[in-house]
């Protein structure tokens, strides 16, 4: 199945600075993909170059067939794009905002108030569609942006920092409203951000960027078993039991499992490391053996474990070769 968007080789110089390095990333049809880093690491200079709003100075980028910098128009027909910073008519209310945009993009004017009112229920915000925009709180904005981005059917949408400025309990439902969106919809979502742990909730796929190169992308599970092959799997347990007393003969008794590799006590913990994921295995030997498990936890490495030794791993390269 070919890719809903393929990049080449993209690359983006401003004189001898390079924001975007040769970046080759292929997105297929349907998924929640994160481009992930810090500021400046060069997530919306490759999303402008994919919208066909900068150029490229070498390489290219395929977006629903069309090239961004050959076809512009065509793949901004098809790609719903809703910036870090939004532009609204403050002095106007949602509906009317959106129904504007609505007329941009060529709806018939019978069917745009309709429309915009069908979207800004979906995006829950019909209490609030007659009120003025300048009233709006961050995250209704927000979510209005996103009833924006919809109001033309696009088969991608492309939020570039979407949680910024909004709170906890708003960042949540924002992005269950994208997973559900995508799911229904059939949508392709590309969703940049530097908050590692709230993509990590959405996300089917995810690339890491730093200084402008795209350092890994994959799955959260095969990135953690990728970077941390040695014990990707760890296995927290509080016991009854004092563990000092205890770790000899705990240690003799996990020693027939080939897959853990070691046995620590770290705050009044056991952490056992394993090549692969035999919880289940350790709870019934443990229960067997009549020691008490007061808890048990699998730990598994998340977003920013995976980003923080992928920065690490690149740094110290870039250090060797320089």
């Amino acid at each position: 199945m070919e890719p809903i968007i393929s990049l080449k080789n993209l690359t983006k110089k401003y004189g001898d600075f390079k924001a975007v390095d040769c970046l080759t990333l292929q997105i297929q049809k349907g998924e929640i993909f994160g481009l992930l880093g810090p500021n400046g690491a060069g997530k919306s200079t490759t999303i402008l170059m994919m919208l066909g709003l900068t150029e490229p100075n070498n390489g290219n980028a395929l977006v629903c067939g069309f090239d961004a910098t050959s076809n512009p128009i065509e793949v901004k027909k098809k790609v719903g794009y809703l910036p870090d910073t939004l532009g609204f008519y403050d002095n106007r209310t949602g509906l009317e905002n959106l129904i504007y945009v609505a007329r941009l993009n060529g709806i018939p004017e019978q069917n745009a108030k309709r429309k915009a009112e069908q979207l800004l229920e979906r995006v829950g915000l019909t209490k609030v569609k007659n009120n003025k925009v300048g009233t709006y709180s961050r995250g209704m904005k927000q979510r209005l942006g996103l009833a924006d981005v919809l109001i033309k059917d696009p088969e991608i949408i492309v939020l570039d920092e979407p949680t910024l400025g909004i709170d906890p309990s708003g960042v949540k439902d924002f992005l269950l409203l994208i997973s559900q969106l995508s799911k229904e919809n059939h949508l392709t979502v590309l969703l940049s951000s530097h908050h590692l742990h709230q993509v990590q909730q959405v996300c089917d796929r995810v690339g890491l960027f730093v200084g402008g190169k795209l350092i890994a992308e994959g799955d959260i599970p095969t990135l953690s078993k990728t970077l941390f092959y040695e014990t990707p799997y760890m296995v927290e347990v509080q016991l009854l039991e004092s563990h000092e007393k205890n770790l000899t003969s705990i240690q003799k008794l996990l020693k027939d499992l080939q897959e853990v590799k070691s046995i620590d006590i770290k705050k009044e913990k056991l952490v056992i490391t394993c090549t692969e994921d035999v919880t289940s295995i350790i709870a019934k030997t443990l229960i067997e053996a009549n020691f008490n498990i007061v808890h048990l936890n699998k730990i598994e490495f998340g977003l920013d474990d995976i980003y923080q030794r992928y920065f690490e791993t690149t740094n110290e390269n870039l250090k060797q070769t320089a």
